[in-house]
Parts: structure tokens; C-alpha cells; sequence
């Protein structure tokens, strides 16, 4: 009889022992909960609020200054002098400037001939420009293409001289630096640089050089991109937004108010004496470009934009290429801004407002800030208060701010505007790639220095079928995206528990950014997407 009554007893004391072991911890983690994770999610939170209000009055002040400029009607030609060349019947041809055109290249097999073609055709006197097609290709077959295109050009009676290295040393800025060597190439008081995509207009010197000739001051006038293949997919229509903001609003800004911006590397047009004194080009970060604009800048350089002159490029519209892409214009300015920092503040050549404007604007808040509160707030702290709602994230950080940065990102594509929740979750994406990416710059981990040329295609159907034909090729290995694909299940989950328990209906926002992630981690962006 006791044995069977300790039988009885067995299960309820098992029972009230597991009871009492999850009743500790729940006691245990609500303790942790209140003196722990509800304090650190709520200082979390300030700080991405903070970081929200610094990208807001950024925004908001370029914003205006572009309005106000084109309110006042304030063009390039009213704040700089500005004369068209003249044929002199004395002078001649002598009257105009020697200019250098360097078309850099990197195994385009696609694109070689346009770009080269498109440097070609420039409208200004054969004697007084000199053609540089700077070839890197280790493909020998697209090397004696390239190379047959300049002596096809050259029989024409274009001076083209057709350039190639020992090595790959310092990638574009090696290949750039060491152009500029050539005795030829130190005749010329200009350089303008194409990079492979690149198709100028004819009239493209003509409206850039006698900025540069008329003013001493100015270093460096850089062209407008317009993108040849927008059209392609969903991705290349986000990235037309982005980059449209970035033309229209950031560089419009610092060249109306400080006479500064990053060069991109392309469409430009130099002053040689500009470079020789920033100290040339250097292949020491991924954005050999901005680093030569900083430089210079340093040296008391300006520099003028002028968005009316548009440029033909090409988007990358493959997601493998894309996501390169944005790693080396995230990672790049991230460790240029480590190596720099102090080297702008003791400067002595410019004022403490650029100076300023140098670091806290065009560095911290738009190269650094940018990145990590785009994926800190959306991606962390709002999945967070999912399952923490004693910290409440205030309507004006959760949607007036947001919804005005993001109108004021949208501006510059009006046609495209119907696409902006798109482009909300398509950019929260990307911001976990170029948070990582600017940590590993920040912190000159193992990829810092990671150089891969950006893929081209020349036109749609060539995208297309590049495309499907890659796809087909890649193991799935190679296409799932595992971080992306992580956060988007984790997204979904918290979506799922703030439709069954929430309270604040942010499982409308969580769904959509999870299937975005999830998307996007399992490959289906770009082209092969629409097909």
C-alpha cells in the first residue's frame, strides 16, 4: 500500500517540481527583463532617435538650400564665369587647352566600344585633345579588342594611345595614377575621366572646360549620371531613386554652399595642377576618387557640379554585382573617414565651417549614420518593442520623420513615386549589407581592401539573357543570402506575435520588410526576378 501511494504521489511532485523550475524562471528572466533589456532597448532606442534627428536636419537643410538655389534661379553660369571657346582665325587651334581623356578598363567586353567610341566622338580640335585608354584586362582575348578598337580609331586620325600595365597594382587608381605619367599626359593642362559605361554627348568638353579655364579656383566640375537601363527591373528603378537624390540634392547642395562634394570617380573633369598638388591619385581605401576630392579640398580647391549636363551609365542589374558594389561605396568612405579624420582637423588652408561640414555632414552623418540607424531602428529596435512593449517608440521617430526623409529621397525620381514602399524595404535590405560594410572599413577587418570590378552588359536583352544563364550556373549555395535570409524569418516572427499580441499594428511594416529580406536571401532580385 505505500508503494502504490508513493506511485500515486510520483507525478505530482514531478509536476509541481516543473512548476516551480519554470516559475524560477520566468521570475529570473522577468528580473533580468526589468533591471537589463528594458533599460538597454530604451537607451538603444534614444540613441537611433538621436541618430534619426541628425540624418532629418541634414536632410531637411539640403533640402532647402537646392530649393532656394533653384528659386533664385542660381545656375552654374551665374556663380562662375562663363565664356564658350571662340575660334581664334590667328590663333588657331592653339587658343584651347590640351586635354587628356582616360577611359580606365577592367575586361568589358560588353561596353569597351562605347565608351571608347563616346570619347572619340568629343566635340573639340584633334590636336588639342589626347585620348588614353588605360586597359587591365587579363583576358586576352578582350585585350586585343580592345586594343584593334583604338588602332581602328587611330586610322581615323584620333590621337588614342592604347595604355596597359605589368599589374594590377592599386587597381583604378593605379591604373589612373600611372596614365598620368606618360610625357603626353603631362602636356595637358585637363583630365577628364570616363569609366567603361560611360557615353558623353559630344558637347561634353565644350560645357565643362571653360568653367575650369575661367576660374582659377575650380579644381574639378562634375557631370550629372543618366542611366541608360532604369527600366531593366525593380532594382535598377530603386537604384535610379537613390541615385537621382544623390545628384539632384547632395551634390547640387555642396556645390551651391561649400564648393565641395565627392568626386564619382567618372564624368569629371580635372585640373592637372589640382591633382599634382592633392598628392596624386592613392589606391590606400576602395574610393580613390572621394579621397582625391578630399585632398584637394584640403588645398583649397572648388568645385562645381553642374546637374544639367547628364552623362549615359549603366546600373548594375544583377544582385550579385549590385551588392559589390554597394560594399566598396559603403566600406570605402567609412575607412577613408578613419584614415582622414584628424589629418581635416588640423588643416589649416580651409575654414572650421568646412572643416565641419567635411566631417560631420559629408562623413559621419551621411557615410556612417546613414547606414546604421536605416537598419538599427527598422530592422532592430522596432521587431524589439515587439516583445518589449513597455518601451515605446514615439510617433513623430516611427512615422512624421520617416515619412518626410523618405518623401524628400523620392523627389528626385517623380516618375517612380508610386514605388516608394518598394524602395523603403528594398533600402532597409541593402542598410544591413552597407552597415556591415561600413563596420568593415571603421575597423579595417579582412575586406577593407576588396576591389571587384562592377559587371556590365551594354544593353536589356544582354542583361537578361547574362542573367538566366548565370542563374542557371549558380549552385544554391552561392545564391542564398543567409544573414538577409535570417533576418527575414526573424522579421516574420515578430510580425506573426505583434498580430496575435501587439497593440501598435507594426506587423503591417514587419511583413512586407520580411518578405523583402526573405526575397532577397533567396536570391530573387534583379532581373531574373521579372523573368
Amino acid at each position: 500500500m505505500e508503494k502504490l501511494s508513493t506511485m500515486k504521489l510520483l507525478p505530482g511532485l514531478l509536476v509541481g517540481a516543473q512548476y516551480d523550475i519554470a516559475g524560477k524562471i520566468m521570475l529570473i528572466w522577468g528580473q533580468i527583463r526589468v533591471s537589463l533589456v528594458v533599460p538597454f532597448l530604451r537607451i538603444f532606442m534614444y540613441i537611433n532617435l538621436v541618430m534619426l534627428i541628425m540624418l532629418f536636419t541634414e536632410k531637411v537643410y539640403m533640402a532647402i538650400v537646392v530649393a532656394f538655389n533653384k528659386l533664385f534661379g542660381k545656375t552654374p553660369e551665374k556663380r562662375y564665369k562663363f565664356e564658350p571657346f571662340e575660334d581664334d582665325i590667328e590663333l588657331g587651334s592653339s587658343f584651347y587647352p590640351l586635354v587628356l581623356v582616360q577611359v580606365p578598363m577592367f575586361n568589358e567586353k560588353e561596353v569597351y566600344h562605347l565608351s571608347i567610341g563616346a570619347a572619340c566622338g568629343l566635340s573639340w580640335p584633334s590636336d588639342r585633345i589626347v585620348i588614353q585608354v588605360l586597359d587591365d584586362s587579363t583576358d586576352p582575348l578582350i585585350k586585343g579588342m580592345v586594343e584593334m578598337e583604338c588602332q581602328s580609331w587611330a586610322s581615323k586620325g584620333i590621337n588614342i594611345h592604347y595604355q596597359v600595365r605589368e599589374n594590377r597594382k592599386g587597381y583604378k587608381a593605379g591604373n589612373l595614377k600611372q596614365g598620368l605619367k606618360h610625357d603626353y599626359a603631362k602636356q595637358c593642362e585637363y583630365v577628364v575621366i570616363f569609366d567603361a559605361d560611360f557615353q558623353p554627348e559630344p558637347e561634353f568638353l565644350t560645357q565643362t572646360i571653360p568653367f575650369l579655364h575661367h576660374n582659377r579656383q575650380l579644381g574639378l566640375v562634375q557631370a550629372r549620371w543618366k542611366f541608360v537601363n532604369s527600366n531593366d527591373c525593380l532594382m535598377t528603378r530603386m537604384q535610379e531613386m537613390s541615385l537621382d537624390y544623390h545628384f539632384k540634392v547632395e551634390q547640387e547642395s555642396g556645390s551651391i554652399n561649400y564648393a565641395f562634394f565627392g568626386f564619382n570617380g567618372t564624368a569629371g573633369v580635372w585640373r592637372m595642377a589640382a591633382i599634382d598638388e592633392a598628392g596624386g591619385w592613392k589606391d590606400r581605401t576602395t574610393v580613390e576618387d572621394m579621397d582625391l576630392a578630399v585632398r584637394a579640398s584640403l588645398k583649397g580647391w572648388k568645385f562645381l557640379y553642374i546637374g544639367s549636363l547628364m552623362v549615359k551609365s549603366e546600373l548594375p542589374s544583377v544582385l550579385k554585382a549590385y551588392r559589390y558594389q554597394q560594399h566598396r561605396w559603403s566600406c570605402g568612405p567609412a575607412n577613408l573617414f578613419r584614415k582622414m579624420v584628424f589629418e581635416i582637423i588640423r588643416n589649416k588652408k580651409v575654414t572650421w565651417r568646412k572643416k565641419l561640414y567635411v566631417v560631420y555632414s559629408f562623413f559621419f552623418v551621411r557615410k556612417i549614420i546613414a547606414h546604421f540607424v536605416t537598419f538599427t531602428l527598422y530592422c532592430v529596435v522596432i521587431p524589439a518593442t515587439v516583445f518589449i512593449p513597455e518601451v515605446v517608440i514615439p510617433s513623430w521617430g516611427i512615422i512624421y520623420i520617416p515619412t518626410i526623409i523618405t518623401l524628400l529621397n523620392a523627389v528626385g525620381t517623380p516618375r517612380s513615386f508610386y514605388l516608394v514602399v518598394f524602395w523603403i524595404v528594398f533600402d532597409n535590405v541593402m542598410s544591413l549589407h552597407r552597415t556591415k560594410a561600413t563596420f568593415i572599413g571603421l575597423f579595417e577587418t579582412q575586406r577593407v581592401n576588396e576591389w571587384i570590378v562592377t559587371e556590365k552588359h551594354g544593353n536589356t536583352s544582354k542583361v537578361k539573357t547574362a542573367t538566366q544563364q548565370s542563374q542557371s550556373r549558380f549552385k544554391i549555395s552561392e545564391r542564398i543570402l543567409m544573414l538577409e535570409l535570417c533576418v527575414g524569418i526573424v522579421l516574420f516572427g515578430c510580425a506573426c506575435y505583434d498580430f496575435a499580441y501587439g497593440k501598435y499594428h507594426y506587423f503591417i511594416y514587419l511583413y512586407l520588410q520580411s518578405i523583402a529580406f526573405i526575397t532577397m536571401g533567396c536570391g530573387y532580385f534583379g532581373p531574373q526576378a521579372n523573368s
